[in-house]
């Protein structure tokens, strides 16, 4: 358990969707299936009011923004779960087009912890996405900044994690940015960082599944990614060392 509320971020990044395609509804579906009890059947005025959706789905058809769709929620405060899909202009990779990214955020409660690796999977799988991870909030800031510029010029990332290129300097946009308490990596993720090795990768394994499209979800760490505890940082930068393609820094 976890000693106060904490959000759990999930993103996923994948190929650009394109209009009339049924990846959106693959998303929400896949996530209420994934969250039992879960029905995101609101969404938001200008004003922050929650508006029903009684007609969802025809809906999200309806108002899908190009290479996107809106901002869907729950009802209940206390249990908040959200979820979006929107195109980001930039690339992947060096030289690549613009992309799909979905976000969703839930809490990080009992619940939350028992479903998140679902969560994820449902998304990603239904996204099609390339790469995806999540995690908790307060990991994700420091993460964050693996590679965020400072003024003075480079990343400086905290707690000796290891700097990461910009997606400008990333060789294909498969290779994930960073890493996450719990990873998505699609079949073609995986092999370009060379996952699974059945001698280097036996603990992550112990931790990991396949998916359905042959795909990885590896948790780094059985609880929630804390970087205040030794254990769990150990856990992020060993990955980090054992995999130098992601975030862009192995020497060709």
């Amino acid at each position: 358990m976890i000693s106060a509320p904490i959000d759990l971020g999930v993103v996923v990044y994948a190929p650009s969707l394109v209009s009339g395609e049924a990846r959106p509804l693959a998303i929400i579906h896949g996530m209420e299936r994934a969250l039992p009890g879960l029905r995101l059947g609101w969404t938001t005025s200008g004003k922050e009011d929650l508006i029903p959706l009684p007609h969802r789905d025809e809906w999200v058809a309806a108002n899908s923004m190009d290479g996107g769709f809106p901002f869907l929620c729950n009802e209940d405060d206390n249990h908040l779960v959200t979820l979006a899909g929107s195109e980001n202009p930039n690339g992947l990779a060096a030289g690549s087009p613009p992309h799909f990214e979905v976000h969703a955020t839930l809490l990080l409660d009992a619940a939350g912890i028992t479903a998140a690796a679902d969560v994820l999977e449902s998304v990603a799988e239904g996204a099609r996405a390339f790469w995806g991870h999540a995690t908790p909030f307060n990991a994700g800031v420091d993460i964050a900044q693996q590679t965020s510029p400072t003024l003075q010029g480079p990343p400086r990332p905290p707690r000796g994690l290891p700097a990461l290129n910009l997606p400008e300097k990333i060789r294909s946009p498969e290779i994930p940015h960073r890493l996450g308490w719990l990873n998505y990596w699609s079949a073609a993720a995986a092999r370009a960082i060379g996952f699974p090795d059945p001698v280097r990768d036996a603990d992550l394994l112990s931790r990991s599944r396949r998916t359905a499209t042959g795909g990885w979800v590896v948790r780094l760490s059985d609880a929630p990614l804390d970087l205040d505890n030794p254990a769990h940082l150990d856990a992020l930068k060993r990955a980090y060392e054992r995999f130098p393609e992601i975030g862009g820094r192995s020497v060709p």
